[in-house]
């Protein structure tokens, strides 16, 4: 394949085949468990037991990463179905270059969260050295531990599904200790965590206070919604499979039951250590009711929930987005280094406080594209996707001048009133984002900008693996093994998330 010249064909961005799949269902429920443990949820189940009883946070924490893993699974399918990554798929909905601008946001925004728990797991390392040697210099931890895990995630996807093999059991124990330390403490001073409510709340209040709940778990969880593909097309799936549920066991069993139900446990550790030292921060809660050899390991959980999250939920999408904006002089390891500098000047240490708001409006406004992904993808294209023109830079996909108005408009219009309706801007941004976007493109733009998969639905042409299809078709040349590997193991040949890794 001729790649000189065209930006769009960097190798980093290329269709995953069906040999390069090497993530299976287990792979993923446990990178998903490593991915759910994150500090900002502590946050969320220590403002909402200000107003709810722990039942209530527990079912509206339930609710709300359901919702969210729908909507997940759906916009993942994309990645399982042919093998596309967020960015590369996002040409179609906005346009070749279109697709930098909102691939941007979500790009910086993970890079963002790297920074925020990287913070925090350093406080958590400067912690143990200093239990251990008296050593107290948080920003020398901050700096080594963003080292570590950029490095980490640039060995490539299977390297990071290794780690969270060990970190995974060790963080649920872990876990299990924090849960029952906070609530023995809340318990002796005569707090009943099931029934404790700071504030109690009735009516519509009440309603309210459970409906902010609920979008705050999606709006937590938005970018990866979006970006999911990025991940999924790593998964193992079976050819030639057109039962949907089938094709996407994997993503239903990691974001439907494994997801929600880590989730939802760390919310509620949030809450209880809100009920047991008034704080919902767990660092500070942790030095205030452990010492010693429990404290030492009850930090060694931040460091390793820190680790499997950036990892796998944002220095890799956050990298492939920066990739595909950069084109080959941009390849997956200098976005690792890229979301590593953006991570760092934010400068979480002082920006936490706002950060946290700032990234829950970033939220709705990408759950508007989620829903305009949606609309795209199974409404509009009814998942038939001309992938090979996603690559050609005077494609179908450069639309005008490489912008998809339709989309372009649609984002704007479904952010802006998410952001309206804060109490459900993620249902909120994801129906007038998909509203939207399907009546414009549908009705304006593709009636000006003609579609091959929608003049000609054929599902033998424009459907991927359902169909059997695979990189080698679409290009028109092998750049697999002809041999058929193992499912169990590891292809050995280029990582197509890591040029600098090279063959292996």
């Amino acid at each position: 394949m001729e790649r000189e010249g065209n930006y769009l064909k960097s190798p980093d961005l290329l269709p995953v085949t069906h040999q390069q799949r090497n993530i299976g269902t287990f792979g993923f429920a446990v990178i998903w468990i490593g991915m759910a443990i994150v500090l900002a949820a502590f946050a969320i189940g220590g403002s909402a037991i200000m107003n709810l009883s722990l039942p209530m946070v527990i079912v509206a924490t339930l609710v709300g990463s359901c919702l969210i893993g729908v909507f997940m699974t759906l916009i993942g399918d994309i990645g399982i179905e042919h093998g596309l990554s967020f960015p590369v798929y996002m040409r179609a909905p906005f346009g070749t270059f279109g697709t930098h601008i909102p691939s941007l946001v979500r790009g910086v925004t993970a890079a963002c969260w790297f920074g925020l728990n990287t913070y925090f797991g350093a406080l958590a390392i400067n912690g143990i050295l200093n239990l251990l040697f008296g050593f107290d210099n948080w920003f020398i931890c901050f700096l080594v531990f963003a080292a570590l895990q950029l490095f980490n995630t640039s060995l490539g996807i299977k390297s990071i599904e290794r780690f969270a093999d060990l970190a995974a059991p060790v963080i649920i124990l872990i876990s299990c200790w924090m849960y029952y330390t906070l609530a023995d403490n809340a318990t002796s001073q005569g707090k009943n965590i099931w029934t404790w409510v700071e504030t109690p709340t009735t009516g519509f209040a009440a309603f309210t206070a459970f409906m902010v709940v609920v979008m705050a778990n999606m709006g937590f969880w938005a970018t990866l919604a979006a970006d999911m593909p990025s991940l999924s097309r790593f998964f193992k799936a079976p050819k030639n499979e057109r039962n949907w549920f089938k094709r996407n066991k994997t993503q239903l069993v990691g974001s439907l039951i494994v997801m929600p139900i880590t989730n939802t446990f760390i919310v509620t550790i949030g809450a209880v250590c809100y009920m047991a030292v008034a704080s919902a921060d767990p660092i500070n809660a942790l030095q205030q009711s452990a010492s010693g050899f429990i404290l030492g390991i009850l930090l060694l959980m931040i460091v390793l929930a820190q680790w499997s999250t950036n990892t796998s939920a944002n220095v890799v999408p956050a990298a492939t987005i920066f990739s595909n904006i950069g084109g080959p002089k941009v390849p997956f390891w200098v976005g690792v280094v890229i979301a590593g500098i953006i991570g760092i000047l934010a400068q979480p240490w002082s920006l936490f406080d706002v950060m946290v708001n700032v990234l829950l409006i970033i939220g709705g406004i990408l759950t508007a594209i989620v829903g305009i992904l949606f609309a795209d993808y199974y409404l509009i294209r009814k998942r038939r996707v001309h992938v090979k023109e996603l690559y050609e830079l005077d494609g179908q996909f450069k639309y005008y001048k490489g912008f998809n108005m339709a989309g372009l408009i649609a984002w704007v219009i479904g952010g802006a009133v998410a952001n309206i309706f804060s109490t459900y801007s993620s249902l909120v941004g994801f129906a007038v984002g998909a509203i939207v976007y399907y009546v414009l493109a549908k009705y304006w733009w593709f009636k000006k900008y003609p579609q091959a998969e929608l003049d000609d639905p054929s599902d033998a042409k424009y459907l991927g693996i359902t169909v059997g299809h695979n990189l080698d078709e679409i290009f028109g040349q092998p750049t697999a093994p002809t041999a058929t590997p193992d499912e169990d193991e590891l292809v050995e040949q280029p990582d197509p998330l890591l040029e600098m890794k090279g063959a292996e």
